[in-house]
């Protein structure tokens, strides 16, 4: 489990492609002497497994499923990619739970500047569209962020500079795709009305 706030931005340093899976190892300042073989990281919001490590580097395996349904596989070496690792029992939740469990890719379709803030539009797939809510909670690459609106298949977000600074936000363009995670609780409240078990006229204390 993690919380959509990035403690890195890492580079990819190697992405070996192999029979629809794949290997990427990516360079980081993350302290990786503190981490086990085995652990799981973020890389651009999706939950991976660390299979190896040196100083400032480490690797994961992508399995054929998170490759269909992330944009890892648009990687390139030298491309910053966001990343956490696994929240702690004992850490605050400055963000909102994140899974790690990608839905889907969505495409950058706007990108404007206003003040001293940056706001972002998304193309998302008709299956994510359902689960954005305005002022509700959203993972873009991993980042923990609020939807400022949403309409026809598109949501934006308004990125603060520090957020902006310390992600891979900074370098993105119109035309880039990047993971989806949608808030858990939404999609368990869909599972809920979809198994007869809610009714859209039940209130919060159904649940």
């Amino acid at each position: 489990m993690f919380t959509g706030i990035i403690e890195d931005v890492g580079r990819v340093y190697r992405w070996q492609a192999r029979k629809g899976a794949g290997t990427l190892t990516v360079t980081t300042r993350l302290p990786l002497g503190e981490m086990e073989l085995g652990s799981s990281i973020a890389v651009n919001g999706a939950c991976l497994t660390m299979v190896d490590k040196e100083k400032d580097r480490f690797t994961v395996e992508v399995s054929p499923e998170t490759l269909a349904r992330t944009s890892l596989k648009h990687l390139r070496r030298g491309r910053p990619v966001n990343l956490e690792r696994p929240v702690r029992l004992s850490d605050r939740l400055g963000g909102h739970l994140v899974t790690g469990h990608v839905d889907g890719v969505a495409i950058a379709r706007e990108i404007k500047k206003r003040g001293k803030f940056s706001f972002f539009s998304f193309q998302v797939p008709p299956s994510i569209h359902p689960f954005l809510v305005p002022k509700g909670s959203v993972a873009v690459d991993g980042i923990s962020l609020t939807v400022n609106q949403c309409e026809k298949q598109r949501f934006s977000v308004a990125i603060i500079p520090y957020t902006l600074r310390r992600t891979n936000l900074l370098g993105l363009r119109v035309g880039a795709k990047v993971n989806i995670e949608t808030d858990i609780i939404g999609k368990y409240v869909q599972r809920l009305l979809e198994s007869g078990s809610l009714s859209r006229d039940s209130s919060f204390n159904d649940f």
